[in-house]
This record gives structure tokens, sequence and C-alpha cells, in this order.
């Protein structure tokens, strides 16, 4: 597979917004772990904006990704050990070392929880249980990775068994190429989100989720077949103006209803199936069309993609930490919500490239940061 540097750039991106988007949810009225003392409720209406894309969009760039690493893998059994390396090792640190402050701080603020982090640390996080309706330990917003790893692992499975990645690649080729790469994905999200699932919550719990498997782990087999899809990347290319249209179109329906019923206000019966079809088309067309983008005007390397792309999941791992933690700590200051959002995307942006940049560095840290080993300086030649 030749490397497509725009989508490269697609997965740069999408995880930019997502570290906006989660210091977006410190102010929005919907529940989180810790929020600002007067909640707005017009941050719902920018937030909308990508809330129904962009998670689909890092399961179908991570698909595709995933279908190089297994080209290049020396076997099914080397490529589930590779990957279970790069996104479980960093994971169970990260719940052990770095995720326990965000629990912590979310007991103190919505249970009344007492202890000091050091008890809490010591104490009570390695119960294996509940707190205040709190799974303790707890993957937080590292759902993603075990999700993309179990995932990955039912398609290591099922290559093993198969071996057909190829003819399944031209299957689907053909099955979604033209009106199919529309027709197909909406059906299936809209059985998903009118018949089998309708008002079921994503927990991210993994075994109780079955509302997220439907929408995720489609996705992120579509991206890995894309990789030997010829027709529907012709599809993408000439007709990604016309997603981005429907998008647009589908996110203006989105706000209108947000703007009419803000914040925690619930949608009327009468207004909740056009809210959920326009955030269906939304969300893929959405992807669609920032494929098609990342296709015609991202797919050309740059010094910094390299470093961005390693930067990448360090920055996922530590960035919600900083935000929640130093979230809460300002709340006693009373500050203004543009200088709270100031501070924590400076404070967050700073702390997570502190965070890859130290790990980096350091070639036992490297792979519990989500990292490759350093790798080997070449040796020069010997002199004639």
């Amino acid at each position: 597979m030749e490397r497509h540097y725009g989508l490269d750039w697609l997965r740069i991106g999408a995880f930019v917004l997502l570290i906006f988007y989660h210091i977006g949810m410190f102010f929005v009225p919907w529940d989180w772990h810790v929020k600002t003392v007067d909640p707005l409720d017009w941050v719902a209406v920018p937030m909308l904006a990508t809330n129904s894309w962009r998670i689909p969009l890092l399961f179908v760039v991570s698909g595709y990704a995933t279908r190089a690493l297994l080209m290049k893998a020396r076997g099914q059994g080397a490529f589930a050990r590779d990957r279970t390396a790069r996104l479980l090792i960093p994971t169970i640190v990260a719940m052990a070392l770095i995720i326990p402050p965000q629990p912590w701080v979310e007991l103190m603020v919505k249970h009344g929880y007492a202890e000091s982090f050091p008890h809490f640390f010591a104490r009570d996080y390695f119960r294996f249980g509940k707190i205040g309706g709190i799974d303790v330990p707890t993957w937080q917003h590292l759902w993603f990775v075990v999700y993309l790893w179990v995932y990955t692992m039912v398609l290591a499975l099922a290559a093993a068994l198969m071996g057909k990645a190829d003819r399944l690649a031209d299957r689907a080729d053909r099955l979604l190429r033209g009106p199919g790469l529309y027709i197909v994905p909406l059906a299936w999200l809209g059985l998903g989100g009118f018949v089998l699932f309708p008002r079921v919550a994503i927990t991210h719990g993994l075994f109780d989720d079955p509302a997220a498997h439907w929408v995720y782990l489609p996705q992120f087999l579509s991206g890995f077949l894309l990789a030997g899809a010829p027709g529907v990347w012709a599809t993408i290319r000439a007709t990604w103006h016309w997603a981005l249209v429907a998008a647009v179109l589908g996110y203006l329906v989105v706000a209108a209803i947000e703007i009419a019923y803000p914040g925690n206000t619930l949608i009327p019966d009468q207004w909740r199936p056009l809210f959920t079809a326009a955030r269906i088309v939304q969300g893929w067309c959405a992807v669609i069309a920032l494929i098609g983008i990342a296709d015609r005007f991202w797919n050309r390397d740059h010094p910094w993609r390299a470093t961005l792309t390693e930067a990448v999941f360090p920055f996922y791992i530590i960035h919600q930490t900083i935000i929640v933690v130093l979230g809460w700590w300002l709340l006693r200051f009373g500050l203004h919500p543009a200088i709270e959002f100031a501070l924590i995307f400076l404070a967050t942006i700073g702390g997570c490239w502190l965070f890859y940049d130290v790990g980096r560095r350091i070639g036992l840290l490297r792979p519990l940061i989500g990292l490759r080993g350093k790798p080997k300086l070449a040796q020069a030649p010997p002199r004639p």
C-alpha cells in the first residue's frame, strides 16, 4: 500500500478537534466529570458540528491504517502481538497512573467524596467495583483504544481463518461504489438508530454497549476495506462535494433543534426522529466529505507530519486528565469562562507536548506512552 498522507493529516486534525471537544465538555450543560460554575447552553451548538462524526472518522481512518499494518506484518500472529503491545500496554499504564485523578475529581464534585487523592489511589481506586456509580479502575476516555484493540483482534482472527482480505475488499467495492456508498451505510445506521437501539445510550463499557458496536465496528471495517476498494475511492472523489452539502444541511437541522430546546431540555417526541435522521446524515456524509477533502488537498508530506503523527497517541493519553484536574482547580477562582477556556487550552497543549517530548526521549518510557521503541542508529559502513 502506498501511504496516504491525507489520511494522516485527517487523523491529526481529528485528535486536535477531540482536545477542543473535551475542553468544551467543561462548559456545555451535558453531563461530564466536572463542569464550570455556570454551564453555557450555546456551547452545545458548535460542539454538535463535530459530535456525530468525530469518533466514526477515527475508526474509519484507524481501519485504513490497520490494513497497511497487517500487510507489513509477518503473519497474523505477529500483527496481533504488535497491536496488543502498541494499544494495550499504554492503556493499562494509563489506567493505573494517569487516569486516576479523573474519577477522584468527579467523586469529589458530584458525590461529596472527602478523601485525599493519595487515600483514593491507595485505598479505593483499585477495589474493582463501583464508587458513587463510577467503575474503578476505569479506562475513561481510553475506551476508544480498548474498542480499537478488540476490533483489531476480531479482524486478525478473521484474516487468519479466512485469508481473503482482497476478495472481501473487492466485494465491498462492488457493494459500496456509486450510490451504495451512501445507501448502504445510511440504511445500516438508520436500522440501528430507529429500530434496534432507539434511545439506547452508548456506555463505553465494551460488554454492555451494543449501540456503539453497531456503529463503530462496521466503520472500522469500512476503513480497512477502503484501502483495497478503487471503486469506492472513485465515488468519494466524484461526490465528496455533495456529501459536504448534505453534512452541512444535516447539521443545520440538528443545530436548529438544539437552539429550540437548549441544554438538557428534552426534545419532544415529534422532533426526535428528524433530529436522529439529521445526525445520521450529518455523521456519515461528513466522514465521506472529509476523506475526499484530505485526498484532494492534503495528500502530501511535510516535515512536521511524522512528528505530529507520532505525538497523537501520547496527546490522547494525557489530555483529558489535564483538562479535568485543571478545570476542577480553576473553579475556586470564579473566573470568566473565556479566561477559563484560554487557561485550560494553553495548559493542555503545553502539558501534552511536555508529556510527549519527555517520553519520546527516554527509551524505557516510549512503549508506555504508545510509541515504538527507539530506532537503532545505523552504523556507518567501514572505510575501505
